[in-house]
């Protein structure tokens, strides 16, 4: 993938966005550019906007490079163009101004100012504008996404990572009846996740969430732990559910993460989780396009999520008895 040169312009559907310095490293070690995170946010723009749409999103930029000072960014930058979505979002001691990816150019310039990583709310606002005004937000204390994040034990061990992930998808799938997809996360884990009708706050989600934790733990006490505490892991894959919380974010299906190499958290099938050729790092922006490319003929894992949103009341009903 060429990196664009210095001070061009593109244009992306009726949007033209100016583009700066695309021939700088942001990837040391590996030669990726800017330009090249560009090249690839365009390009990946129809699998990665279904998943970001109408979500608050927190940017990890590194204007230096994966090497440089890492801005975790919430609030709209006062240079950031009118076109460019955004919305109000509560918090403790007020408001912040944040942005909504709607369309690719959205991407390609967020990517422009040295925006890696993508981190959106696990809920949803009401349709924002394309003007520059902020939207009024409508369900951001619903969750229509409950996630657990898996995490590696000391040893890295990817397997046991696959392991709980596909024991987890059976109680979900097959006790609760619930739909579950996963991607990897570009870092260590695994990301299972519940698509959710929007109906319930996040309070009684996350409860919900750490009991179906609770009983995996119980089911398999010698691969899974819900102690927060490394020291008590064990070795154990620990699963979190914090995550799931009004204002808590999650990298992006498809978003690139500041690491050697950039890897990417990308969604994958449950029969590749079941590959033991799956590893953590396996996706990369180098690699990406080609799969990209196998998508659009084999079908993304995750098209069609939003036709399994579903309740928990149901599945409330039946973990009561599961859980110990």
């Amino acid at each position: 993938m060429a990196s664009t040169t210095t001070r061009e312009q593109v244009k992306i559907g009726r949007v033209t966005v100016a583009l700066t310095n695309t021939g700088k490293v942001l990837f040391t070690g590996d030669g990726i550019t800017k330009g090249d995170l560009i090249g690839y946010y365009q390009a990946a723009a129809e699998q990665m906007l279904p998943s970001l749409r109408d979500r608050p999103l927190a940017m990890a930029r590194y204007p230096d490079g994966i090497t440089g000072e890492r801005i975790f960014q919430k609030n709209v930058g006062r240079h950031f163009p009118d076109w460019i979505p955004r919305v109000e979002v509560g918090k403790q001691d007020g408001q912040l101004c944040q942005v909504i990816c709607t369309k690719a150019a959205d991407l390609v310039y967020l990517a422009n100012q040295a925006c890696i990583e993508f981190h959106p709310f696990l809920s949803r606002v009401g349709r924002p504008s394309n003007q520059g005004e902020p939207s009024r937000p409508d369900q951001l204390h619903r969750p229509d996404m409950l996630i657990f994040d898996l995490d590696p034990p000391d040893n890295g061990h990817f397997a046991a990572v696959r392991t709980a992930a596909l024991r987890l998808r059976e109680i979900l799938e097959d006790n609760l009846r619930l739909v579950s997809f996963v991607k990897t996360t570009g870092s260590k884990g695994l990301h299972v996740q519940v698509p959710l009708n929007g109906r319930e706050e996040f309070d009684p989600v996350r409860e919900f969430a750490r009991q179906v934790a609770e009983v995996l733990a119980a089911a398999e006490p010698d691969l899974v732990t819900v102690e927060q505490r490394k020291d008590a892991r064990h070795g154990r894959v620990y699963v979190d559910i914090m995550r799931n919380a009004y204002a808590q974010t999650a990298v992006a299906a498809y978003s690139v993460r500041a690491r050697p190499g950039a890897p990417v958290a990308a969604p994958v099938s449950w029969e590749e989780v079941a590959d033991p050729a799956l590893a953590a790092g396996s996706f990369t922006l180098r690699t990406m396009p080609d799969r990209l490319a196998q998508l659009s003929k084999a079908g993304d894992p995750w098209a069609g999520m939003s036709r399994h949103r579903q309740g928990l009341s149901r599945p409330r009903r039946v973990l009561a008895r599961l859980h110990p």
